[in-house]
């Protein structure tokens, strides 16, 4: 039987549910395996970016001192027009380069539990997090420069060397990053 007639079936037997909680649910499947495209029969990959953290204050230390080498956060809001093509360029580049790279979407200005809704539009990031807390004090925490532009794009190196820009990162600065 093919999937559209299993639909079908499926769709005819069901309880008699409003139409549009049906399709809420068969929306969801396809967000489901985005988020975590290696997995097979259970087994997730570490780099599978299926839940979001909180982002708070004390967030940004820590990861430059324990978190991921080489990662790349890119700072963004849900109303954001080139933020998607910025972090496509950077999820290209790091392809590209043929190294495991954290490429995480930091979420501005939704709570957590509404970040996922938003996660098409990062799909190949391996870490999302959401802002909690006051979101100037968390700016000042990542960088007192920060103007509150986005996209906002941080690239800690595998040395712990940190570059920071808005928009696209140029060319230079990225193979700077991973070299």
């Amino acid at each position: 039987m093919n999937s559209l007639s299993e639909h079908s079936l499926i769709a005819a037997n069901a309880p008699r549910w409003p139409r549009r909680r049906l399709l809420g649910a068969a929306a969801m499947v396809p967000l489901v395996s985005w988020a975590n495209p290696h997995a097979k029969h259970g087994q997730a990959s570490p780099f599978a970016a299926n839940s979001v953290a909180d982002f708070d204050e004390t967030t940004w230390a820590r990861l430059q001192q324990t978190g991921p080498r080489p990662a790349a956060y890119v700072f963004t809001t849900t109303y954001c027009s080139t933020c998607p093509d910025a972090f496509d360029k950077l999820q290209a580049f790091i392809k590209a380069s043929r190294q495991k790279v954290e490429l995480a979407a930091v979420v501005m200005d939704v709570p957590a539990e509404r970040v996922l809704a938003h996660a098409h539009h990062y799909a190949g990031a391996t870490k999302f997090f959401a802002f909690d807390g006051f979101a100037p004090a968390i700016r000042q925490s990542v960088d007192p420069k920060w103007p509150n532009v986005t996209p906002y794009i941080v690239l800690l190196s595998r040395a712990g060397a940190v570059q920071r820009c808005i928009g696209p990162p140029e060319p230079a600065m990225l193979k700077k990053w991973l070299a």
